[in-house]
C-alpha cells in the first residue's frame, strides 16, 4: 500500500468521524430538529419538584469503530515487511476500531438533568435532557409535548 493510499485512507476515517459527530442528534430543550418545524406542540405549565444532575450516555454506532479501524489498518501498514506487514495492519486495524468505538463514545456523551415537573393539572412527569439549561426547585416551567419528533421538553416560563 503506497503512503497516498495511506493517507488517503486515514482522511477518509477523520472524516467520516467528524461528519458522524457533527451530525449527532440533541437531547437538549433549546434546540429543536428538523422535523420539529412546522409541527403542532401542546403546551402544559408546571412546577419543578426536583432536579438530579446525570450524564446522558454517548452514542455506540459502528461509525466510530469503523473510521477508527480504517486510520489504525492504515497506521499499521506503515510498519513491517511480509507477515509482519500483516500483523500490523491487522493488530493497528483492531486497535483503532476501539479507539474510534471509545472516541466516539466519549464525544457524543453530555451532562444531563432528571427534571420532575408537577403540572398543574396534577400530573407529574419526569424528562431527562441535556444540561444546557439549569432548574431549580419550585421555579415555574413549560413541557412542550409531542409534534413529529416525539420529543417531550422542559423551559422555563
Amino acid at each position: 500500500m503506497s503512503k497516498t493510499t495511506i493517507a488517503a485512507a486515514f482522511a477518509m476515517a477523520a472524516i467520516s468521524l467528524s461528519t458522524f459527530v457533527g451530525c449527532q442528534s440533541s437531547n437538549s430543550g433549546t434546540v429543536f430538529s428538523h422535523d420539529e418545524a412546522l409541527h403542532a406542540q401542546s403546551i402544559s405549565t408546571g412546577t419543578v419538584t426536583d432536579v438530579r444532575a446525570g450524564v446522558i450516555e454517548g452514542e455506540k454506532s459502528p461509525i466510530g469503530a469503523i473510521a477508527g479501524g480504517i486510520a489504525g489498518a492504515a497506521v499499521g501498514n506503515l510498519f513491517g515487511g511480509g507477515k509482519g506487514n500483516t500483523l500490523a495492519t491487522v493488530a493497528g486495524g483492531l486497535g483503532g476500531a476501539a479507539a474510534g468505538a471509545a472516541v466516539e463514545k466519549g464525544v457524543t456523551t453530555k451532562n444531563g438533568l432528571q427534571i420532575t415537573v408537577q403540572l398543574d393539572n396534577g400530573q407529574t412527569l419526569v424528562i431527562v435532557q441535556e444540561a444546557d439549561t439549569m432548574f431549580s426547585v419550585g421555579q415555574r416551567v413549560r413541557v412542550i409535548s409531542g409534534g413529529a419528533a416525539g420529543k417531550d421538553r422542559v423551559q422555563p416560563l
